[in-house]
């Protein structure tokens, strides 16, 4: 039976290379975005490619997608919980709080409700289970300046993760972690150009393909479910993360 997964941030970046690399393997993929049109150009025509524009902060419209697509295809194998977004670099006391809300929103509380849909339909179907694989960063172990909102929603990952481990047991639901440092797509073009640094410094820092992080998520969501990937960590072998500070 032909494999399936919802891949949530579909409409560019890591999520379109990884929508990408599960086409080429044979997978058919939930696309789900909130631009229609961005998740088109990922999908490009493919047969197996199924464009499903939602919310991920709205509950109902993450049901219907997800509920669709287990319609479809009969059984839900796997979801990479991937939509997120970011923001300017600053300290603490100048970052407006509603940004803060939009941030944590998106990131943790959009995970929750597409991990809780999938979760849900894992649950009930015939044979039982699936694999939820979520995005955190290696922000969600390292801190860079001026991230406090998205290294706090990225450690809100982790515990979400470690969580949804243990809850889907039961169920034969496994759940892990891929931690991305600096995956060259429109979001880390910057890191070619230079980042504020933690000793104050801008500096040039390395990148490596994103195509890396996709088959990554496709070797963690390929293995059987009696064996996980709990937290891997995919990243350009020589940027500023071991020994950041």
């Amino acid at each position: 039976m032909t494999k399936s997964i919802i891949i949530t941030g579909g409409g560019g970046g890591v999520g379109r290379a990884t929508a990408h690399a599960f086409l080429d393997a044979g997978w058919r993929v939930g696309l789900v975005g909130r631009r229609a049109e961005a998740l088109e150009e990922t999908a490009n025509g493919h047969e197996n490619a199924l464009t499903l524009p939602c919310d991920v902060t709205d509950e109902a419209q993450v049901e219907a997608a997800f509920g669709r697509a287990a319609q479809d295809w009969g059984h839900l194998d796997a979801i990479f919980n991937n939509a997120g977004i970011g923001r300017p670099g600053a300290p603490i006391d100048e970052i407006p709080v509603e940004e803060f809300r939009q941030l944590i929103d998106i990131n943790v509380t959009g995970s929750f409700i597409c991990a809780r849909a999938a979760f849900g339909i894992m649950r009930k179907q015939e044979p039982q289970g699936g694999r939820i694989i979520n995005n955190g960063s290696v922000s969600a172990y390292v801190p860079r300046w001026g991230s406090a909102p998205y290294t706090a929603s990225k450690h809100a990952i982790t515990g979400l993760t470690r969580s949804i481990s243990l809850d889907g047991r039961p169920f034969n639901i496994a759940c892990g972690q891929v931690d991305i440092g600096n995956a060259l797509t429109d979001m880390a073009a910057k890191m070619t150009e230079g980042v504020p640094q933690a000793d104050g410094s801008i500096a040039i820092e390395p990148v490596m393909d994103v195509a890396h992080v996709a088959n990554s998520v496709l070797h963690m969501a390929d293995l059987p479910l009696d064996a996980n990937v709990q937290f891997m960590t995919v990243m350009a072998t020589n940027m500023p993360y071991i020994g950041r500070g």
